[in-house]
């Protein structure tokens, strides 16, 4: 192909350069001519640059080749290409970028942070390679030093949507839910179509404060009557630091009428995790506490996003419970593991210590175990459900769960979030107690968040 394409070259500098000369002129009387219009050096060097185009087109895309690895999760192998082309080109910081992105796929958020430091120090003026590192800030919860690299990134480029969308999201996560409206709605203005945009848009325009749930709880007996209870609670979060929480419930239980008011509220901080503080008081009746006090101790983790946990959550409390006859008070721990596709698993401990009058102080142990996992979403809507199993008493807010026995309970739930702001629960146990008695429980509560 190359040396046809001289050929053809030589003949028409022949055709330009020698009016006299003829398809039918001797090769010999041409050649000299030739000669002088393209020397030999520069035959040659077509001829290379003919070959080595025509062995880049046989030779495969290697962006694709990592494309292709990326998809099958083979970051070894996608690393192995990108790092052959950084080898080959060590100053190209575009083939350098294509190392972060893929170790920021990967999960090594680490490397792809120091690649993409490298990268913005050497230069300095390309957006996308801030975007990349403000993401990466983004993913590790590093919230403030994100901003200031997509600050720097929206500043390079204004008009382009996709940064104004990272810096939106960026704004979102530090609370600043004003700013992040500004940046999504100039995104959408910039690209109509985007559906990044659309949806960050919504995501932070005025998300509802409080949240109002009624519901009902039935306890069936193989010793004893039924059992019967309603409440309504409202829960507000004033602020991303406060949060309050009232109820008020109402039993029906082996005859006898009672109800209760609950209140308690939640102090939040990024470095302790959260407090709460609350209490109880009852028209008793003999069958509920009296008075109830109560705190809790709420502290999270972040651990990655693509190990086997995501995160962890420990929760501390005490729990004070006094009967007309009895006094109860409840030391309790329980862990929440935060694992991949939205499933949790929780193990709770509980000691309770119990005071009668005449007799003495008894301490008995119960655990609880439950599992959720998420089971169908369209669009607005989400069926997530539970399963558990418990042993030992475990609620004593109501008379028939103090005392000596013990007991085994399983159980599980369901939650069915029919709209955005709306949703309903049921769940139903059923608790194995010792000298061959049985409860059965079931009930459901409806919530709107406004």
């Amino acid at each position: 192909m190359a040396l046809f394409l001289v050929l053809t070259m030589a003949h028409i500098d022949i055709g330009s350069l020698d009016p006299k000369a003829t398809p039918e002129t001797p090769w010999r009387q041409v050649f000299p001519l030739f000669r002088g219009v393209l020397p030999l050096g520069l035959l040659l060097a077509i001829l290379l640059l003919s070959s080595a185009a025509s062995a880049q087109q046989q030779s495969p895309d290697w962006q694709a080749q990592v494309r292709k690895y990326a998809e099958a999760h083979d970051w070894t192998a996608a690393l192995n290409v990108v790092d052959s082309q950084v080898k080959l080109y060590p100053q190209d910081m575009d083939i350098l970028a294509w190392r972060a992105r893929v170790l920021a796929w990967s999960g090594d958020l680490s490397g792809a942070e120091k690649t993409y430091l490298t990268i913005v120090n050497t230069v300095p003026n390309d957006p996308d390679n801030w975007m990349g590192l403000g993401n990466i800030y983004l993913r590790q919860g590093r919230t403030d030093e994100a901003l200031r690299a997509l600050d720097r990134a929206v500043e390079l480029d204004p008009k382009r949507a996709d940064l104004s969308e990272a810096h939106a999201r960026a704004l979102r996560a530090a609370g600043d839910l004003q700013q992040a409206r500004f940046e999504f709605q100039r995104a959408l203005n910039l690209d109509p179509s985007s559906q990044d945009a659309t949806v960050g848009l919504a995501s932070v325009r005025g998300e509802p404060k409080q949240e109002l749930r009624l519901g009902e709880d039935n306890d069936t007996y193989n010793f004893a009557g039924d059992n019967h209870a309603g409440w309504v609670s409202l829960v507000s979060n004033w602020t991303p630091h406060w949060t309050t929480s009232v109820a008020g419930n109402f039993f029906e239980i082996f005859g006898a009428s009672a109800g209760k008011f609950v209140g308690s509220v939640t102090g939040r901080s990024r470095g302790w995790g959260a407090l709460t503080i609350g209490g109880a008081t009852a028209h008793d009746n003999g069958v509920i506490p009296r008075t109830e006090a109560f705190f809790d101790l709420d502290h999270g983790w972040k651990i990655g996003e693509t190990g086997p946990i995501k995160g962890f959550e420990f929760v501390y409390g005490q729990h004070w419970y006094w009967y007309a006859t009895a006094r109860i008070l409840t030391v309790n721990g329980s862990g929440i593991l935060y694992l991949p596709k939205d499933f949790t698993w929780s193990l709770g401990i509980t000691g309770a210590r119990s005071a009668f009058p005449g007799t003495g102080v008894q301490w008995q142990p119960s655990g609880i175990s439950r599992l959720g996992f998420p089971l169908a979403r369209w669009h607005e809507r989400a069926l997530s459900g539970n399963i558990l199993f418990a042993t030992g008493t475990e609620d004593f807010a109501q008379v028939d769960q103090i005392g000596s026995f013990s007991s085994h309970t399983y159980g599980g739930g369901l939650r069915f979030q029919f709209a955005r702001y709306q949703d309903v629960s049921a769940y139903a146990a059923y608790q194995k107690r010792t000298q061959d008695r049985t409860d059965t429980t079931f009930g459901m509560s409806y919530g709107i968040h406004f």
